[in-house]
């Protein structure tokens, strides 16, 4: 989920020469932030390198102030949206509590060049996703001689995380979920329903009819096209950002990234196409519904205004889940980037909620 879904086209159009300057004119802004950015601190890391995750290679980023802080991993949306070129923007303070680790998945951003896509589709299952996280994750823990670390999903990533979560809760400090996908097909409904009450209050007639088009949808067929079909007009409603319909200069911060050059934003928006288009059919049934107990503390981040994945699903459902230790915090000028339109607030609640689960009894 996350800005996939908006459109796949949209990756792949803005990567191209035609959307926008050459990334010769981007050189001395790239650089201050780099400079900026710099981990100059004496026990602080700083590094970028490629693992083999269930047989695919895949990049991994690790930054922070201090290599004895816990380990955050942040698990990106999509399918195939990459956080790592966004995260100049809004990662920093988290830095310096956390070592915080962004990797691009199987078929994503700079790990999109690393395979052939042809192999690599047959692959592409939430288990795969899910056995690749916690292949990293046991790698982290090694190199870095951590117990446990603290797993973020957010949007797609967060069905991703949520499956780590349930499967090995031994590996984690707290499983923390953010545009928290629960079920698809409810989020589907619910995202239609409230989009399609948007427009009809607005008069918009052409965004109501085109919504009443996709039916049966999310029942029956399950396809990328029938959920841009609707994601195109919440948007501008503000499903994906609170209450900010233009997302021009959002989809530019990349092209500021010291980690990401033109060629890896090629990649991005290849790399976003393939994997939304691969993954989406076979995404319909997955769910957590069924779910009632977890064996690890959780956070839910949810911005009150998300119908990109509808934050009322994801707590419905978080309402009635049984864990050792639970906290639902409402982002409440946020849709579904709340790091990013409330960053003070989003740390604030790192720093509440979630730095204090780490600190593991005797």
């Amino acid at each position: 989920m996350r800005i996939a879904l908006l459109s796949a086209a949209l990756f792949a159009a803005l990567a191209t020469p035609a959307a926008a300057q050459s990334d010769d004119a981007y050189a001395p802004a790239r650089a201050i932030v780099a400079d900026i950015g710099k981990i100059v601190t004496p026990n602080g890391v700083q590094e970028t390198f490629e693992v083999t995750l269930g047989g695919a290679r895949q990049v991994v980023n690790v930054r922070g102030s201090d290599r004895n802080n816990p380990i955050l991993i942040f698990v990106h949306g999509g399918p195939g949206a990459v956080e790592m070129p966004f995260a100049w923007a809004f990662q920093r303070p988290w830095e310096d509590v956390f070592t915080v680790v962004q990797y691009d998945q199987r078929g994503a951003g700079r790990s999109y060049p690393l395979n052939d896509p042809a192999t690599l589709a047959p692959t592409m299952t939430v288990e795969r996703y899910r056995d690749d996280a916690i292949e990293l994750i046991e790698l982290l823990k090694k190199r870095y001689a951590k117990r446990k670390v603290v797993l973020m999903g957010h949007s797609w990533g967060s069905i991703v995380g949520l499956s780590v979560a349930v499967k090995r809760p031994d590996l984690l400090h707290a499983y923390v979920g953010v545009g928290q996908g629960i079920d698809f097909r409810e989020g589907e409904k619910a995202g239609m329903a409230w989009t399609r009450a948007k427009a009809l209050a607005a008069g918009n007639k052409e965004a109501v009819a085109a919504i009443d088009a996709l039916a049966p949808y999310p029942s029956g067929a399950f396809t990328i096209a029938k959920a841009d079909g609707w994601r195109k007009y919440a948007i501008p409603y503000g499903s994906l950002i609170y209450n900010k319909p233009d997302l021009k200069y959002y989809f530019q911060t990349p092209r500021l990234s010291p980690e990401y050059s033109e060629a890896d934003r090629q990649a991005w928006g290849k790399g976003s196409e393939f994997s939304v288009t691969t993954l989406w059919p076979r995404l319909a049934d997955v769910s957590f519904m069924k779910v009632k107990k977890m064996d690890v503390p959780l956070v839910f981040l949810l911005g009150r205004h998300d119908y990109t994945v509808p934050s009322p699903v994801a707590a419905q459902w978080f309402a009635q889940i049984k864990a050792p230790s639970k906290k639902l915090v409402w982002l409440e000028h946020s849709a579904h980037m709340p790091m990013v339109e409330e960053p003070g607030h989003f740390f604030a609640a790192l720093l509440d909620a979630v730095l204090p689960l780490t600190k593991e009894k005797k």
